[in-house]
C-alpha cells in the first residue's frame, strides 16, 4: 500500500491545487468593508447613539443601556444587509487562540411570531460557560459561568467562513467572580495605566496632551507547506513541529530564499488571505520570503495597541483557514523544523500623544529632544528593572526551541540602542554634573535632530541578536514567539513603563520642590537613570559565549527554560507592580502562572507521546523491514559462497541500524517512565521542571538515532515525508 508520503508527493506532481484569485483592484475600495467602523456607524446610528459610541471609543465613557439598544439595532441592520444571520462575542481566552459561541438574531415572540432581534443587553454582555477554559484555580466547577463584555474600542466585524457570515463583537472575558480569564482585559488596563503615567510626564513639555496611546506594528513570521505532506507527518498535525527529520542537503545556507521571488502557489495564497484581511480592516503592508525555505513574513501599518493585538489574533486564524482552500498548511510554531530559522513575531512598540507626537521619535528643538530623552531613557530603565518579567512574557515551550538559535535573540534580555544614542547617553552621564552649571545648559540644547541621518544610518542594522532594539522611532521586542498573543508581552511592557514613568515624575517633582528648574530636574533624573540602567545596554553579538559570561557579571537574568522563566510572575515585586496599576491582582497573577505551567506540561507531554507513537508505529517498523531485506541479501550471498569481505558494506549497515533501533527502543521506554514519574508530582511547577529536565532531554537523544535511521533505511520504506520534500516541494 502506498504511504501517505508517496501519495502526497504524487498529488503534488500530478494535480493542480492552486486556487485562482482574481485581482481586487484598489485596496482602498475594499478596506474595512466587513467592519463596523465609525464611518459605517454614522450611516446606521442616530446622532445620540453615534456620539455615545464615539465618546466611549475616544474617552472611555460608559454607554447607557438605552443607547446600547440603538447601537445593537444599527449593527444588526448593517450586518443583515450583508447577509449575516448570527452574532458572537469574540474573545481571547488563555488557551492562546480566539473563542466564539454563535447565536442567531432569530427569536420567537410569545404568540409564536418569528422575528429578528439583537438588543443592547446581548451586545454589551453574554454569559458563556467558562468551565473548560483555563482558570488556574480561579473558580470551582460549580462556578463555571463566565462573562464576556463588549470592548467598543475594537470595532465589530463580519467573519466570512465558507458560505456563512457571522457578526463578531470583540469582548473581554472574566470569571463569575470578576477575575480576568483572557488577554484583552489586562491589556486594556495596562493601556490606561501607561496613558495616565505618560500624560503626567508629557505635561512637563506640553500641557495640551490629554491622552497617550501605545502603538504596535507586529511582524508575523510563518511557514507554509503542502497540506498533503503535512498530513503525512503526525507530529506536525499534533504538535505543530517536526520531532524527527534529518537535515536536508540544502537548507538555508545558500540564503537564496530570503527576499526571493515568491512561489506562485504561495503568492495565490497570500493574495487570498490579504483580500480577507483588508475587508476585516487589517492594514497589511508588507509580504516577503523569510530566510528559511518555506518561511514567509507579513506586516501591517502601525495601529493603536489594542486594535493591533486583535488584528494579529484574527489574522492568524484567517491565514490558517485560507491556507486550506489552497491545500496548504500554515505553521505558526516557533521552531517547526530543526537546523533552520525559527519564527518570531517582532513587536514594534511606541507611544503617541493625542496631539500627534511620537514620544520615541527625536524632535526638532531642544525642548522636544528633552521629552524624547525622558521617554527613551525611561524605557531603558523599565527594561533594566523588569527584565525578568519581560522574559516571562515570552516564555513558552515553542519559544524555548527558538531563543538563541538561528537569528533569534538569546534568553538574556538586553537593549540595543545603536552607536550614536549610546554616545549621547554617555555624554549626558559624564557631562551633566551633580550640581547643574553652565556646561549643562549646553547639554539641554542638544539637538539630536541635526544628527538624524547619522541616527537612522546607525539603526539600519538592528542587531538581530538583540531581544529589545531601538530602531529609529520605536522599540522592537524581537523575542516574542510567532504563535504568541501579542497582548501578554505588551501588557507587561506597558505596565513596567507606567511604573517607571510614575517614579520618574515623583523624583523630578521632588527636585523641583527643592528649587531646581524643571529642565534641570529632568536632566538630573535622566542622568541618574542612565547610570542605573546602563548594564542592560549591549551592542555586541548576543549569541557569543563572551556575552553569556559578561551578562552574568552584570547580574542580568539568564532564564533559559519556561518553567524557570515564569517564576518572576509571582514574586512580591511583580504582585505589587500589577496591583498598584490595577492591571492584575495577585490572585490573577498566581492563576496565570499556574495556567502557563500547565500549558507547558501539556505541550511537552503531547510531544513525548507523539515521539513514542512515531518511534513504535512508523520508524521502527520501517527500519526492521529494511533490516530484513539486508538479512535476506546477506544470507543469499552467503549461500552462493560469496566471500564475507564482499558484503561487508551490508553487514556494516545492518550493524549500525541494529544499534540505532535498539537505542530508539530503549530511550523511548525510558522517556515513558520519566513521564510517569513527572505525572505523579502534584505541584504544577515541580511537574513542569520534571518535564523540562527529565523528560525533554530524551527528545533530542531519540531524534539523533531516528535521524540516523532515516539516512540508512531504503527511501521507499520511509513513511514520513522528509525535510527536503516538506520544505521544497509545493
Amino acid at each position: 500500500m502506498q504511504s501517505l508520503r508517496l501519495k502526497a508527493i504524487d498529488n503534488l506532481t500530478t494535480g493542480n491545487t492552486d486556487v485562482n484569485v482574481e485581482g481586487v483592484g484598489k485596496i482602498t475600495a475594499i478596506f474595512g468593508d466587513n467592519v463596523f467602523t465609525l464611518k459605517t456607524a454614522r450611516d446606521f446610528l442616530s446622532d445620540d447613539a453615534y456620539k455615545s459610541l464615539l465618546a466611549s471609543i475616544k474617552n472611555g465613557q460608559k454607554i447607557d443601556r438605552n443607547v446600547a439598544n440603538q447601537i445593537a439595532a444599527g449593527m444588526r441592520q448593517w450586518a443583515e444587509k450583508k447577509g449575516v444571520t448570527h452574532y458572537t462575542h469574540w474573545f481571547q481566552p488563555l488557551t492562546g487562540s480566539s473563542a466564539e459561541k454563535h447565536d442567531s438574531f432569530f427569536t420567537l415572540k410569545g404568540d409564536g411570531t418569528p422575528l429578528e432581534q439583537f438588543e443592547g443587553d446581548a451586545l454589551v454582555q453574554q454569559e458563556p460557560d467558562a468551565s473548560s477554559f483555563p482558570s488556574g484555580g480561579l473558580r470551582a466547577t460549580f462556578e463555571a459561568r463566565g462573562y464576556t463584555a463588549w470592548d467598543p474600542t475594537s470595532p465589530a466585524f463580519i467573519m466570512h467562513i465558507g458560505q456563512g457570515l457571522t457578526l463578531c463583537i470583540p469582548t473581554i472575558f472574566v470569571s463569575y467572580t470578576g477575575e480576568s480569564l483572557d488577554y484583552k482585559a489586562p491589556l486594556l488596563k495596562s493601556i490606561d495605566a501607561l496613558s495616565k503615567a505618560a500624560v503626567d510626564v508629557c505635561h512637563y513639555f506640553d500641557r495640551n496632551v490629554s491622552k497617550v496611546v501605545a502603538t504596535l506594528g507586529w511582524e508575523q513570521e510563518y511557514f507554509v507547506v503542502d497540506e498533503g505532506l503535512a498530513n503525512g507527518r503526525p507530529d506536525l498535525v499534533m504538535t505543530g513541529r517536526t520531532v524527527f527529520g534529518h537535515t536536508p542537503a540544502k537548507g538555508q545556507q545558500m540564503e537564496d530564499h530570503y527576499f526571493g521571488s515568491i512561489p506562485e502557489r504561495i503568492y495565490a495564497f497570500m493574495r487570498d488571505f490579504e483580500y480577507e484581511a483588508y475587508r476585516l480592516g487589517i492594514p497589511l503592508r508588507t509580504r516577503h520570503n523569510e530566510v528559511a525555505p518555506a518561511q514567509f513574513e507579513c506586516a501591517p501599518i502601525f495601529e493603536e495597541l489594542n486594535l493591533a493585538v486583535d488584528h494579529n489574533t484574527l489574522l492568524m486564524d484567517v491565514m490558517s483557514r485560507v491556507a486550506k482552500r489552497h491545500k496548504l498548511k500554515v505553521l505558526l510554531h516557533e521552531k517547526p523544523f530543526a537546523g533552520i530559522n525559527g519564527s518570531g513575531k517582532h513587536n514594534n512598540w511606541s507611544m503617541a500623544t493625542d496631539t500627534g507626537v511620537n514620544l520615541l521619535a527625536p524632535g526638532k528643538t531642544p525642548k522636544t529632544n528633552l521629552m524624547f530623552l525622558a521617554f527613551f531613557v525611561n524605557t531603558i530603565k523599565a527594561v533594566h528593572d523588569y527584565a525578568d518579567l519581560m522574559r516571562a512574557s515570552i516564555a513558552s515551550a515553542g519559544n524555548d526551541h527558538r531563543l538563541g538559535a538561528n537569528e533569534a535573540p538569546p534568553a538574556i534580555i538586553s537593549a540595543y540602542i545603536g552607536h550614536y544614542l549610546t554616545k549621547v547617553l554617555n555624554e549626558i552621564e559624564s557631562r551633566v554634573s551633580d550640581k547643574f552649571d553652565e556646561q549643562d545648559e549646553v547639554m539641554l540644547k542638544l539637538d539630536i535632530h541635526k544628527s538624524i541621518p547619522e541616527l537612522l544610518l546607525d539603526n539600519t542594522d538592528r542587531n538581530r541578536t538583540s531581544p529589545f532594539a531601538f530602531t529609529g522611532n520605536k522599540f522592537e521586542f524581537r523575542a516574542v514567539g510567532s504563535s504568541a498573543n501579542c497582548a501578554l508581552p505588551m501588557t507587561i511592557l506597558n505596565t513596567i513603563m507606567a511604573e517607571t514613568l510614575s517614579a520618574f515624575k515623583a523624583e523630578v517633582d521632588k527636585l523641583i520642590e527643592k528649587g531646581d528648574k524643571k529642565e534641570v530636574a529632568i536632566m538630573q533624573v535622566i542622568k541618574k537613570y542612565i547610570k542605573a540602567s546602563k548594564k542592560v545596554l549591549f551592542e555586541g553579538d548576543g549569541y557569543s559565549d563572551e556575552w553569556q559570561k559578561e551578562a552574568a557579571k552584570r547580574g542580568l537574568p539568564n532564564l533559559k527554560t519556561t518553567p524557570v522563566a515564569l517564576d518572576p510572575m509571582i514574586t512580591e515585586k511583580a504582585k505589587k507592580l500589577f496591583e498598584k496599576h490595577n492591571v492584575l491582582s495577585h490572585t490573577e497573577l498566581e492563576a496565570r502562572h499556574e495556567i502557563e505551567l500547565e500549558k507547558y506540561v501539556k505541550i511537552v507531554q503531547i510531544e513525548g507521546r507523539v515521539i513514542g507513537d512515531l518511534a513504535g508505529n512508523h520508524i521502527l517498523p520501517a527500519a526492521i523491514r529494511y533490516q530484513n531485506v539486508l538479512i535476506q541479501n546477506i544470507k543469499g550471498l552467503k549461500e552462493l559462497g560469496v566471500k564475507a569481505a564482499s558484503y561487508k558494506a551490508q553487514m556494516d549497515v545492518l550493524n549500525e541500524m541494529s544499534e540505532h533501533i535498539q537505542k530508539v527502543q530503549v530511550l523511548a521506554f525510558e522517556m515513558t517512565e520519566a513521564r510517569k514519574k513527572a505525572n505523579a508530582l502534584s505541584s504544577a511547577r515541580a511537574k513542569a521542571v520534571a518535564y523540562c529536565d527529565k523528560v525533554k532531554p530524551y527528545f533530542d537523544e531519540i531524534r539523533y538515532h531516528v535521524d540516523k535511521l532515516e539516512l540508512l533505511v531504503d527511501d521507499s520504506e520511509w513513511e514520513l515525508p522528509k525535510y527536503r520534500e516538506i520544505l521544497f516541494l509545493r
